[in-house]
């Protein structure tokens, strides 16, 4: 059901301090803390002798200790005591560990073999270090459906026309081919829309007057990280071949899909643009509308996976649906090569 050999988003960064806080990933419960040096750690959270989670316990240095009966776990899942049995610690007594790096502002966690959790393998952000880009504060949204509903909905550039009215008034209604394609990380569905005004949502954004070419770019990348690029530029200087010119506005939104078991979804997300990069305004602006559009999207797609999930007839696919098909049978057969490799 879910790719475990990968970097998933835990959270926000800024989350995670010297408290025991008790999450879910990919259906396992998580201890995450830091150090008295500020390092995160992860840890299984439940307590070998009796389950009791871990996070009901106490923080004691970088040691956790639980709250049953005083059993003792190091930063890397080790008990180091036992306060029963002095001397005695139990040869079993011992909990999982999850790698976990602090990237982009956010916390990643492995949720794999420890063994093969490279932070290289940490999806890139480009130019997030670029004076020149803004970003968004971003956020975070449970959804109460399956995280690959809103890996569907995140390549389907249609849906903005009957979802979206509100939050993007409407952009991307055109019905214009789309074009999709594979890479080595996920499916591309994206179109070019040549000589038409900028949407409401960039209007304030665009640095040039009249009608613009713009792309819209949506990428879904394994194991379930959406990246979708809008890019305007002056009529006459967009297309597939095009190089940015001085006026071209390009923004990224960063989207991370990190399950919390078959029936919910953390979406965390953030918005990363070539202008204005110390505007506050403009980035709670953006951040505020993106915010409205997901929970629009939340909407739907808790109805979505209500039906799915107990489908009383069959459903059907659509034309729009074949990044998103392409993009499952990427991500099973990923599963799959897992599983096997044992």
């Amino acid at each position: 059901m879910f790719l475990r050999n990968c970097w998933y988003v835990a959270g926000w960064s800024r989350e995670y301090g010297r408290e025991l806080k008790a999450e879910t990933y990919l259906g396992e419960d998580v201890v995450i803390y830091r150090t008295e040096a500020g390092d995160p750690v992860a840890l299984e959270d439940a307590c070998p002798h009796r389950k009791l989670p871990l996070s009901e316990g106490n923080l004691k240095g970088d040691t956790v200790e639980c709250g049953y009966h005083g059993l003792t776990f190091d930063c890397t899942g080790t008990c180091v005591a036992a306060p029963t049995q002095r001397g005695q610690i139990p040869r079993r007594a011992v909990v999982k560990s999850y790698p976990v790096v602090d990237r982009y502002r956010l916390l990643w966690i492995w949720m794999g073999d420890p063994d093969n959790a490279d932070p290289a393998l940490i999806f890139p952000i480009e130019n997030f270090e670029n004076p020149d880009w803004g970003y968004t504060e971003g956020g975070a949204l449970d959804i109460d459906c399956n995280y690959l509903w809103v890996c569907d909905n995140l390549l389907d550039p249609s849906h903005v026309a009957w979802v979206h009215v509100t939050s993007f008034a409407g952009a991307g209604t055109d019905d214009g081919p789309l074009d999709v394609s594979k890479t080595d990380r996920g499916m591309i569905v994206s179109r070019w829309i040549y000589g038409q005004p900028p949407s409401p949502y960039y209007a304030n954004l665009v640095k040039f007057d009249g009608a613009c070419d713009r792309l819209q770019h949506y990428e879904m990348c394994l194991p379930g990280i959406g990246l979708n690029k809008s890019i305007y530029t002056p009529e006459g200087t967009g297309g597939p071949d095009s190089a940015p010119v001085d006026l071209t506005l390009i923004n990224i939104s960063y989207n991370f899909m990190t399950p919390i078991t078959e029936d919910k979804t953390r979406y965390f997300w953030f918005q990363h643009r070539n202008t204005d990069p110390h505007n506050k305004a403009v980035s709670d602006q953006m951040n505020k509308g993106a915010r409205m559009a997901f929970e629009e999207d939340r909407a739907v797609l808790e109805k979505v996976h209500k039906g799915m999930k107990n489908p009383a007839t069959p459903y059907i696919d659509l034309g729009l649906d074949a990044g998103a098909k392409q993009f499952r049978l990427m991500l099973s057969r990923a599963i799959e090569a897992e599983q096997m490799a044992g």
